[in-house]
């Protein structure tokens, strides 16, 4: 579904990705984990077109789409979920919903897809007349997961979602990420949090200064003696 091959990113002249390949299968949950600073958050801000790439391709179900602006990549399919969630906060849970569909133009579709997130996300249906702002940590990231949602994409990205919120929360934002996989929808997964990642994900890379130095199966990543002694401290 989404092949990202040798990629080179800069900030103003300062490389912050030298040299990056990952593919996400469909169906599948790719974890993409390393420490701050390393690239992580850069290499999915390239994928969804608010970076520029430097050098290498981007291809999404067989069409290359670097260059393609930001906007442009969602209806093709793409759509991420910054780190920080960016809600809305002094609209209400609804209406962040509404304003996640904002490339379709079909309203009852919007109507039917703003249900089929309460389905999926009954604390939302609680809570659709509720000022985003107002919500948890853990709220407005279900919250944000679902905003994504609703432009139907084939590959959902997330960057760092259990970033700002309580420890009870993070084992639910990650059955939630599990949930929303279950529908058909590919997930590429940017976390710090190193073990939850790879726990729930098919297939993981690890990103060092910019670069793959790791990559294989998350069980296998999860259990590999040079990962648990660097990352985990084990």
């Amino acid at each position: 579904m989404l092949e990202v091959r040798n990629i080179k990113v800069c900030y103003d002249e300062v490389l912050a990705v030298s040299d990056v390949t990952l593919t996400v299968p469909p169906g599948k949950i790719i974890a993409l984990v390393g420490g701050n600073g390393n690239g992580k958050s850069t290499t999915l801000r390239a994928v969804a077109g608010l970076n520029p790439v430097q050098a290498g391709t981007i291809t999404f179900n067989g069409v290359p789409v670097q260059g393609v602006p930001a906007h442009k990549r969602v209806p093709l399919g793409l759509s991420l979920v910054p780190e920080g969630r960016r809600l809305f906060p002094r609209l209400t849970v609804k209406r962040n919903l509404e304003l996640g569909a904002y490339t379709r133009a079909d309203r009852h579709e919007v109507a039917r897809g703003v249900e089929e997130m309460f389905a999926l996300f009954p604390i939302l249906k609680e809570r659709h007349a509720q000022l985003a702002g107002t919500m948890s940590g853990g709220e407005q990231q279900m919250l944000a997961i679902a905003r994504g949602m609703m432009a139907r994409p084939k590959l959902l990205m997330l960057d760092e979602p259990s970033w700002g919120i309580a420890p009870k929360f993070v084992a639910k934002v990650l059955e939630v990420i599990q949930q929303v996989n279950a529908t058909g929808v590919s997930v590429l997964l940017v976390e710090q949090n190193l073990q939850k990642a790879l726990a729930i994900a098919h297939e993981g890379y690890v990103i060092q200064t910019g670069r793959i130095v790791m990559q294989g199966k998350g069980a296998d990543l999860l259990h590999d003696e040079r990962i648990k002694k660097a990352y985990l401290g084990l």
